[in-house]
């Protein structure tokens, strides 16, 4: 079953062609990569997935539902969730509020509740604490769940990123170098822990990544953009020995 199908989007900055006729379909459950080289596009496209850019060109479905146009918030409430090349965090906040925003999508209660305290308001922050102390567990991070995520390490502060994409129950992760900045050791953990959410939570995941041996030890399917346009798509023992993106990656 297709979880995303892209069709043909593109986008021009000042005359400028950043991504052109990107194609992609990923199933559900497949754990897909998106890699090339410096500025070849990558984060455009995940703009262009989560409506923080409009496409110029093409079609966007999630479960065959079009989603082209919407803003950040309705494709974000359609499935899709995402983190950031630059890490995002609510830093004022705690571990565990950073992670209860994001909860906030599944839950309501109204102003009125909240304002008064009714029994409503307890009750609904009680089954919030529990859901994002249960995901906090799966990045263990519930033993820092009242600290200020700013003084969270810096590989746990891109664990908590991806912790608060998670609590809005999302059909569709995108993960932007989520081990970006981190040491060997911190990067092979989060790779596990990514293969343990899509397990756990039936997520669907699509991750950008500039080390291609990461990539290849994760993703069942790799695609490659270089100067936004496909340079290669397939299985990675594939397309890591084509000799196009080798050339890429060496700047030849």
């Amino acid at each position: 079953m297709e979880m995303l199908s892209v069709k043909n989007i593109g986008i021009s900055f000042g005359g400028l062609q950043a991504v052109d006729s990107f194609s992609i379909t990923i199933n559900k459950g497949e754990l897909y990569g998106l890699i090339g080289p410096n500025g070849a596009g990558k984060t455009t496209v995940f703009n262009l997935l989560t409506g923080v850019y409009k496409p110029d060109m093409g079609q966007i479905f999630l479960e065959g539902e079009n989603i082209t146009g919407l803003s950040t918030i309705e494709i974000n409430k359609a499935g899709i969730a995402r983190t950031f090349q630059n890490i995002r965090l609510f830093k004022n906040m705690s571990v565990l509020d950073n992670v209860k925003c994001g909860l906030h999508n599944n839950y309501k209660y109204s102003s009125a509740s909240g304002i008064l305290r009714l029994p409503s308001y307890f009750k609904t922050e009680r089954i919030m604490n529990e859901q994002a102390y249960e995901i906090l567990k799966v990045f263990d991070l519930d033993k820092e769940a009242k600290l200020l995520s700013s003084n969270l390490p810096y590989g746990k502060q891109r664990k908590l990123e991806i912790a608060r994409a998670l609590a809005t129950n999302p059909k569709l992760l995108l993960l932007d170098e989520p081990a970006a900045g981190m040491n060997p050791s911190e990067t092979e953990e989060l790779m596990d822990t990514i293969r343990l959410v899509r397990e756990k939570y039936d997520v669907t995941i699509l991750l950008i990544e500039h080390d291609m041996k990461l990539v290849a030890g994760i993703c069942e399917k790799i695609f490659v953009l270089n100067f936004g346009v496909k340079l290669a798509n397939g299985l990675p023992q594939d397309v890591l020995n084509d000799p196009e993106v080798i050339k890429a990656y060496l700047g030849e």
